[in-house]
């Protein structure tokens, strides 16, 4: 999605916005901080600009690698661009929106500005637009930075989302939100050999005492995979010790039987022309993640809430509800990773009205996922690259 779709570009109209009275109206924040990501917004009026009267703010905020990694807005009042692009700066995140002050949202900005500044990284186009946020330095006292942080996380009530949030954030080199799970100060930094890694998949298993675990992680860092064993003690929902065990480095080829899972593909043929199909089509598109490729386009849906940390077993990217992908060729296929999930698709547009206008081919369940194959493949055809695999196992 092109972000210029929601920008003003002409000087003179820009230089208005930048200049004009703004009166706060609202502003939010994803509770999504132990993700290490978050989507705030904020909403002004401009009382003497009287052609746009309203501006839209959305920043995209990363706490492990890229600070203030993006900023877009919306000039005027259309809720389908303000809808499109929420949906582009927070679709994905999983989380509730929690309502702050302005203080709060100012303070929040400030404080990824800062994290820019210190990594030497350029911050995001648009400071003609946000930079009034930035000429008063916010400062907010131990409570009021205490709810801050509250407001940014989700609440949690599970030993083994307490757990995987915790790993997760320690993996990414994120130690302030680490210490806010914690009872007290202890080492957090257990591997200081490696820069920001992801955390890929933990296993979790209770130890020999009350309120301790045995996880065993697949992380990546750089390019290499490690199996990590890690010692975790709790006191309530909060983390209370923390040991590393080992680590061992593990192929990639071995990492990728670890995190395979099944793919369900349902292959639909549309009787009217593919462009038919829009973020309007059915409920689930509304909020997808829209990413045009060569050969067709593809809408990403995403679970809306993160469910999924509080498992034992923890999976990267089990974030996702499933995809559709509209081919220039006509054909539109939905898949999901599990037959729960792919249900909900397949009910999803049969209840839609395009529903009307599409015809199931064929249904697949894969050992591994091959969406992703299809759409980098060259093939038109999903079922013509289907049988491309079959010969080439043969």
């Amino acid at each position: 999605m092109n972000k210029n779709n929601f920008k003003v570009l002409k000087g003179g109209l820009l230089d208005s916005v930048a200049t004009s009275r703004k009166i706060f109206v609202s502003a939010y924040v994803t509770d999504t901080r132990l993700m290490g990501v978050l989507g705030m917004y904020i909403h002004f009026k401009l009382p003497d600009n009287h052609t746009l009267e309203d501006l839209h703010q959305f920043f995209y905020f990363d706490a492990e690698d890229y600070g203030f990694e993006s900023y877009h807005s919306v000039l005027g009042s259309d809720p389908e661009k303000v809808l499109e692009l929420e949906n582009l700066v927070t679709g994905g995140l999983g989380g509730e929106k929690i309502l702050l002050t302005l203080r709060e949202a100012q303070y929040l900005l400030q404080e990824y500005v800062r994290f820019n500044k210190k990594a030497h990284l350029p911050l995001p186009e648009g400071k003609d637009e946000y930079g009034f946020l930035l000429e008063q330095d916010i400062f907010l006292s131990e409570p009021d930075l205490y709810i801050l942080m509250c407001k940014q996380c989700i609440s949690i009530d599970s030993p083994f989302a307490l757990i995987n949030y915790f790993l997760m954030r320690i993996i990414g080199r994120d130690f302030g939100a680490a210490s806010f799970l914690t009872t007290q100060n202890f080492t957090l930094d257990l591997f200081p050999e490696f820069k920001t890694g992801t955390f890929c998949k933990n296993t979790i298993d209770e130890g020999d005492s009350p309120d301790t675990y045995i996880c065993e992680s697949l992380l990546e860092f750089g390019d290499s995979y490690y199996i990590a064993i890690t010692h975790i003690s709790l006191s309530g929902m909060a983390i209370s010790g923390f040991k590393r065990v080992s680590l061992f480095r593990i192929s990639p080829a071995e990492a990728a039987m670890m995190l395979s899972r099944s793919e369900f593909v349902t292959v639909y043929e549309m009787l009217q022309p593919p462009e038919i199909f829009s973020r309007d089509s059915t409920r689930l598109a509304q909020r997808a993640m829209i990413t045009p490729h060569e050969n067709g386009t593809l809408y990403m849906m995403f679970h809306s809430s993160n469910d999924h940390v509080a498992r034992r077993v923890y999976r990267l990217n089990e974030d996702v509800l499933g995809m559709y992908y509209i081919t220039s060729g006509g054909q539109l296929l939905s898949a999901a990773y599990s037959l729960e999930d792919i249900r909900l698709l397949e009910k999803d547009l049969g209840t839609a009205l395009i529903g009307k206008s599409l015809l199931v081919r064929s249904k697949y369940e894969f050992q591994e996922p091959v969406l992703y194959e299809f759409i980098q493949s060259g093939f038109e055809d999903f079922e013509d690259f289907v049988d491309a695999i079959k010969t080439g196992e043969n």
